[in-house]
């Protein structure tokens, strides 16, 4: 049987993360009792008090254990925690310092949306694939340059250490963890139990790009003005450079290292952030915003498209658009 500690951090983390890993969790034992086999998992809340009541006054979460009367568990559940990260990381340093601990013991963790943050921050993360909500990636990259982040992924899995996506994604990672441990059957049975999408595996289709802005670097803030104020044309780096009186290679150095991403990165990105508006709406054919958001290629736009949403722009439009119920 393995040993689950699913934490309970100091602030306001995920109630929805907390109850729905454990519900799961705890069906999953249920199952495979109804099936002539031993429950697979023990699962407990940890917390560093005996009380933690969130700050809206609403809920009061009372952890079973306190990390000093585990001294050995499998896997570590981290619900995300809402806040300010160094706010959060400040109130809850004794979770992080066993987390590390049992890590290096041969415990496996589970981040869940922004807790990715509090994970990021015992170093655990550094070098490793990891990913958060399609929101935080910006505030997360600032943060933790050392990470791996992608945030396109649902999930990822490196050197045991898993993290989700964003808000209830986490459900998908937890069928992952139940593949892993109880095997295909029950995964599937989870899921459809449960009702998750057990092959989704990215983010891009509901990530709404929002251009990097919180540096400082002036004239790459002037880039990102002038590209998202015209991003019907045909724009070229060298004609921005140029318009900037800045150096080609000097300029795309600096915008990369400001935004994360490159400069015709950043013009795909806005021209193809106009386009999911448009194909929302339904009003126009796919050719038509093609041609609005200023490209000629269909094959280019398309294959443009799919790299950042996942889908292609008609797949887009019909997971987006919905008729209109005649009267």
């Amino acid at each position: 049987m393995k040993h689950v500690s699913i934490l309970i951090p100091q602030g306001q983390s995920s109630l929805v993360n907390i109850q729905g890993a454990h519900h799961l969790l705890s069906w999953v034992n249920e199952y495979v009792v109804e099936m002539g086999r031993d429950p697979l998992f023990k699962i407990e809340l940890v917390g560093s008090s005996d009380a933690i009541k969130h700050p809206d006054g609403l809920f009061v979460i009372h952890p079973e254990k306190h990390p000093d009367e585990i001294s050995k568990t499998d896997l570590v559940i981290i619900p995300a925690i809402h806040g300010a990260p160094e706010e959060v990381i400040a109130s809850n340093s004794e979770l992080l310092t066993w987390i590390v601990d049992q890590y290096r013991s041969g415990a496996e963790i589970a981040s869940l949306c922004i807790a990715s943050f509090f994970l990021a921050s015992t170093g655990l993360l550094n070098g490793k694939q990891c990913s958060t909500h399609w929101r935080s990636a910006p505030a997360f990259r600032q943060l933790f340059p050392e990470a791996i982040l992608m945030d396109d992924k649902i999930l990822t899995d490196s050197e045991g250490i898993y993290t989700s996506g964003g808000a209830y994604s986490f459900t998908n990672l937890l069928i992952y963890l139940v593949e892993k441990f109880a095997g295909r059957e029950v995964a599937i049975m989870a899921a459809k139990t449960f009702m998750i999408d057990i092959e989704r595996t990215s983010q891009s289709p509901f990530t709404i790009f929002v251009g990097q802005k919180i540096h400082k670097d002036e004239a790459v803030l002037h880039a990102q003005d002038f590209i998202e104020k015209n991003f019907q044309e045909r724009i070229s780096v060298d004609a921005i450079t140029e318009k900037l009186c800045i150096g080609r290679r000097t300029f795309e150095r600096r915008f990369k290292k400001a935004t994360s991403n490159t400069i015709n990165e950043y013009i795909q990105r806005v021209k193809i952030e106009a386009a999911k508006k448009q194909l929302e709406t339904g009003r126009k054919t796919v050719n038509e915003v093609m041609y609005e958001v200023g490209y000629a290629d269909t094959k280019a736009f398309r294959d443009v498209f799919k790299k950042y949403c996942g889908i292609s722009p008609v797949h887009y439009r019909n997971k987006y658009y919905k008729v209109p119920a005649e009267a």
